[in-house]
């Protein structure tokens, strides 16, 4: 009796699960004994989305296993993502150099140059991609000639005398004491890897690899200075800092005034002296229209016992909050110590360690 029960209710289920099929395929429909409405999508039931079909949307284009059923996915990386063989940072696609370290890790874009970033990029492009200059005409005379330069580095002593000449024929050229492209082995002033020369895109860049000692630039004209700015003077190293504005004092309650140094009213920035582990020594205070002076034997601030500083060896005058260093024909010039990466100009000095170093291209 059960087993009978049993078969009429299996039959009923398949006949309503016909009609239900039936009017799904139909769309819209009236279904039911009571006479409610039932609404159903106009869409046929052979798109209703199954479990295989979301697996088969999610591998389009993977290869299919046994019997049509979509093998396991396994997840891989990005053929394009590449990084460099030098540093093994991640390497932005479709760039010939590296971002990190400058290395050539593929062939250079056809395209026209920014001049001020020189990223190639599609003649037809208005502005760069990469800083939103202003690109270059084709054709026209403002755009930069491309090609490497001819590269060389000359190593100097303190008289200027040439010591030897290195011909530099890599795009990227480091230098420091040990496993650089040019060593110097007996300077332990100098870092393991020190500094690279970048020659690409007609220009030539000089790049401090987080060096104990920094990277040190000569100047050869009157330098504005920046706050946190290291100056190199003679033996002397000395930091610039800026130090604002003060704001307005506060009056006394019984209104009586204070007492102090005749000075100016405002000292903007300073200038200190530095020991050979960091620490300050002297510090010079400088306010708008001050001029200090340096040197050897003449100037505000003497250095007796220096004797790789010039009698008169460098200004530092205020123009309006600025203030601006210039070298006084000294014997052995001034320095900064570089920030990011400075464009060089042919016969720029620059000092790494110990080693005195001119570069000179065409």
């Amino acid at each position: 009796m059960t087993r009978t029960y049993a078969k009429q209710a299996m039959l009923t289920l398949l006949i309503l699960a016909g009609r239900l099929r039936h009017h799904l395929n139909e769309g819209m429909t009236e279904w039911g004994n009571e006479g409610t409405v039932l609404c159903i999508p106009t869409f046929p039931y052979s798109r209703i989305p199954t479990f295989q079909q979301e697996a088969k949307t999610a591998d389009i284009g993977a290869p299919k296993g046994a019997g049509g059923v979509p093998p396991t996915r396994v997840q891989r990386t990005n053929d394009s993502e590449q990084k460099c063989p030098t540093c093994s940072a991640m390497i932005v696609p479709n760039l010939p150099f590296c971002g990190q370290c400058g290395t050539k890790v593929g062939p250079e874009r056809a395209g026209v140059a920014c001049n001020t970033c020189g990223l190639r990029s599609q003649p037809d492009l208005k502005f760069c991609p990469a800083c939103g200059t202003t690109m270059p005409a084709v054709g026209g005379t403002s755009a930069r000639v491309l090609a490497p330069v001819t590269l060389k580095l000359t190593l100097l002593d303190r008289a200027g005398t040439v010591l030897k000449e290195f011909p530099l024929n890599r795009p990227v050229t480091s230098l420091g004491r040990q496993g650089a492209d040019l060593t110097f082995a007996e300077d332990p002033y100098l870092s393991p890897l020190h500094a690279q020369l970048v020659n690409a895109t007609g220009q030539v860049r000089l790049r401090d690899l987080g060096s104990r000692n920094g990277t040190w630039l000569f100047i050869d004209e009157p330098q504005r200075l920046t706050d946190a700015d290291t100056i190199l003077i003679g033996g002397q190293i000395f930091r610039f800092r800026r130090l604002g504005y003060p704001g307005p004092r506060p009056p006394e309650q019984d209104a009586t005034r204070r007492m102090g140094s005749l000075i100016p009213g405002a000292d903007i920035a300073s200038l200190t002296q530095l020991r050979s582990d960091g620490s300050a020594r002297d510090t010079v205070h400088l306010s708008p229209g001050r001029t200090l002076t340096l040197g050897r034997e003449q100037g505000d601030w003497q250095f007796p016992y220096d004797p790789s500083m010039s009698s008169l060896h460098a200004t530092i005058r205020s123009e309006d909050a600025d203030f601006v260093i210039t070298d006084m024909g000294s014997r052995n010039g001034i320095a900064l110590s570089i920030k990011g990466e400075p464009l060089l100009r042919s016969g720029a000095r620059i000092l790494i360690g110990d080693q005195l170093l001119k570069v000179e291209f065409s």
